[in-house]
């Protein structure tokens, strides 16, 4: 663990966000960014990891944001962001795309529940729940969830339940938490230019669609 350079390095990235902005701004990032700092030394984040929760959390402050990072949820969940604005709430979850070695040999089924039970288990504790990934990363997100719940069948939310059991047991994902998840904007994280692309849902389905036939990218594994 190198505290010096972590520290030295979200110092460096939080002064250069936080450049030409107003003081509240500047207020609200340094909170982020020692509260970043304080989680290391607790070896509790990596660099890689914390510096796209800085960026994240400056596009939330950009928009009024009070940001809050690695917030507990529950005895078990721990969201990446957690924002408040007036009585609105926002969890962003970040993914990199990693999957474990022991899932070599079956990545995309893995990385499809891992999506589908952090859609499932986050989005009830905000009124917005956002996935954030990187442009070299594509999400495998459940199809389902393109559509209220209202409109979800029962076949599909059994299959993506035993799909997700397959990998979460401890607790399991429930069927209540899948009928009524939802997710609401895909954040893209330049992480060169320190910026985020807001992408609505649909938009994400249409523009990884054509790797659908090749890759069961959208659909996941039957």
């Amino acid at each position: 663990m190198d505290l010096n350079r972590f520290s030295g390095d979200i110092e460096s990235l939080s002064l250069k966000m936080s450049s030409g902005q107003s003081p509240e701004f500047e207020r609200r990032m340094g909170f982020v960014k020692f509260r970043l700092i304080e989680l290391y030394k607790k070896n509790l984040v990596k660099i890689n990891h914390s510096v796209m929760e800085l960026i994240c959390a400056k596009h939330l402050i950009r928009y009024g944001y009070v940001v809050d990072v690695e917030k507990q949820l529950t005895q078990i969940l721990v969201c990446d962001l957690y924002g408040t604005k007036g009585e609105g709430s926002t969890v962003v979850e970040i993914e990199t795309g990693f999957v474990p070695p022991d899932h070599a040999l079956d990545p995309l089924s893995y990385y499809y529940a891992r999506i589908a039970s952090k859609i499932s288990r986050y989005s009830r504790f905000a009124n917005q729940f956002i996935l954030a990934t990187t442009p070299v990363s594509i999400l495998p997100i459940p199809a389902m969830f393109r559509r209220p719940p209202r409109d979800r069948r029962t076949d599909e939310i059994h299959n993506l339940k035993r799909i997700c059991d397959t990998y979460y047991r401890n607790p399991p994902v429930s069927e209540e938490d899948i009928v009524s998840g939802r997710i609401h904007i895909i954040y893209i994280i330049d992480i060169d230019q320190g910026n985020v692309t807001e992408i609505d849902v649909d938009s994400y389905f249409d523009c990884i669609s054509m790797m659908a036939p090749a890759s069961n990218i959208i659909y996941g594994p039957r």
